[in-house]
């Protein structure tokens, strides 16, 4: 079966939880969502996931519904408990990322008058500091990529090494999935390595679409496609009605 792009940044995002085994997978956002849902039914069983209110699911659902069976309970103020002990791996969707990662979700403009009031800075800080954190960015572009972020909500390595260790310590941005690639920190200074290109993709168009310089590698592989196995559980399991493809341009 062939993937759409949509597809493809689902199992790049799944890719960001494997090999994490029992802890709470935190996915905001759609694709992540669906992401998380499949690797929890394929490679990492041992995943827990909520049904973003306060219960565990059990089983794999579709996006809109219930879980089949309720496992545990999960209210807000237990994610505190989880997130302090590093025990969660969570997914945000930030508007503006940089080099080292710092992230901002709260405001674009002068933050004492802004053009634009986002979300705010919400569990950015706690979430970088306590426990691994990746990133969903739907559209890759110089106004989403840039240079110096507007307002710093989640903690990029630049600002935790600098902070020392009470910061840099559980400090750990795993993965970096946009529309057009995949990207890590995984280099002597922490700064944003291209890791593959989806299908299609061109390192040249990824470059030109960020806002500073990337690591780039001298071979530079694909996204892997998904499987017929996960197409078919993304397709009739958990986004029968094609959410997905209005998420990623």
């Amino acid at each position: 079966m062939s993937a759409t792009r949509a597809e493809i940044c689902v199992v790049a995002c799944a890719e960001a939880w494997r090999g994490d085994g029992e802890i709470l997978a935190s996915p905001i956002g759609l694709v992540p969502m669906i992401g998380a849902r499949l690797a929890r039914a394929t490679f990492e069983p041992d995943l827990m996931l909520t049904d973003g209110e306060a219960y565990l699911g059990q089983g794999t659902w579709a996006i809109g519904e219930k879980p089949p069976v309720i496992e545990g309970w999960m209210p807000f103020r237990f994610a505190f408990d989880v997130l302090w002990s590093g025990r969660r791996h969570v997914m945000m969707g930030p508007s503006q990322i940089d080099r080292y990662g710092n992230a901002n979700i709260s405001a674009i403009g002068d933050h004492r008058r802004p053009k634009v009031q986002l979300l705010g800075v919400r569990g950015a800080p706690g979430n970088t500091v306590n426990h691994p954190t990746s990133y969903w960015v739907p559209r890759h572009a110089h106004r989403s990529f840039v240079e110096t972020v507007d307002m710093v909500s989640g903690v990029g390595y630049d600002r935790a090494a600098a902070a020392g260790p009470e910061a840099s310590r559980f400090h750990h941005l795993r993965r970096v999935v946009s529309n057009l690639g995949v990207f890590d920190f995984d280099t002597p200074d922490h700064r944003m390595r291209l890791v593959s290109t989806h299908p299609g993709v061109t390192v040249e168009e990824v470059t030109a679409a960020t806002a500073f310089e990337l690591v780039v590698p001298n071979d530079v592989p694909e996204t892997r496609q998904p499987t017929d196995a996960e197409l078919d559980l993304i397709r009739t399991v958990i986004d029968p009605t094609d959410l997905r493809s209005a998420e990623v341009s």
